[in-house]
């Protein structure tokens, strides 16, 4: 047995070399939290609490999957996202805060609409999007499309987790053209979260990401960045309804382009926005 003060010493002695300080901590809170269901202010009061052997071994086999980068949503299986818990695995990407900043957008433009809102997801993931989405706009009628089967598993399964209907389709948006117009219907907000991380910006980013997260929800190449951009704005110019809105969570180094592009194609209202640390990262526009 031991006690919980020396489990959290251990904890920050393993990890010192591999994360910083603030890191750690998040560690310990979402760890202790996990498996031994205790609070900040418990971690504080129960400091000589005495610990379960077996619960220790488990934690210790947690911190070696961490020194190996591994993300801790990926050990532990899941994830918040708006305030709602999602399981996670290997074959979909960890939702991100600015993420959570483009839903929080998309509730706040349509929060006072009363009407039934037409709605579809592109490349759904985790299904972390449609699914916040459909908690706080309770009329809505989402979709969502995926080119993967194992996502889409996940992302049904959280459905379920959160007591949700979204109508989930297997569909590459890659191959949509005019003629596979008849697939789909007409919608009121198209939303996607696409991938747009270029190779060449691989060596910016961190090895829990490079090494475990799926690379084709991630990456696209140096001279092509726009290609499923281009693509889900030629579907929505075919697909939204009058004065109805595309949003985009974007690269920030491309939002100028991007614009360009939707305005090009025939969108126009454009706004580009920035999340929480001042980064261009959002963007929606009208058709």
């Amino acid at each position: 047995m031991i006690k919980l003060i020396n489990i959290i010493s251990y904890i920050k002695n393993e990890l010192k070399n591999i994360y910083n300080t603030n890191e750690t901590k998040s560690f310990i809170s979402i760890i202790l939290k996990h498996f031994l269901s205790y609070s900040s202010i418990d971690i504080v009061l129960k400091s000589e609490n005495y610990i379960d052997e077996t619960k220790v071994n488990t934690i210790k086999n947690v911190l070696t999957r961490l020194k190996k980068h591994e993300p801790i949503q990926y050990i532990l299986g899941y994830t918040e996202f708006y305030g709602l818990n999602f399981s996670l695995n290997k074959h979909v990407l960890i939702p991100r805060p600015e993420t959570e900043e483009l839903v929080e957008w998309i509730i706040k433009d349509n929060i006072n609409v009363n009407k039934s809102l037409e709605i579809i997801d592109i490349g759904t993931g985790s299904g972390c999007i449609p699914i916040s989405i459909s908690k706080n706009l309770e009329l809505a009628k989402i979709q969502a499309i995926e080119i993967s089967k194992e996502a889409i598993e996940i992302a049904k399964i959280n459905a379920i987790r959160n007591n949700v209907i979204i109508d989930f389709k297997e569909y590459n948006i890659l191959k949509y053209a005019d003629d596979s117009i008849f697939l789909f219907g007409k919608y009121d907000i198209i939303v996607s979260n696409p991938p747009y991380v270029r190779y060449s910006e691989k060596k910016m980013m961190q090895k829990n990401v490079l090494n475990y997260e799926p690379p084709i929800a991630l990456f696209v190449e140096d001279d092509n960045p726009f290609v499923f951009y281009e693509k889900i704005a030629l579907f929505a110019k075919n697909h939204l309804n009058e004065n109805a809105n595309l949003y985009f969570e974007i690269n920030e180094y491309l939002h100028n382009e991007l614009s360009n592009i939707l305005y090009n194609i025939g969108f126009s209202n454009i706004v580009v926005k920035k999340d929480i640390s001042g980064k261009h990262r959002m963007i929606r526009a009208k058709i």
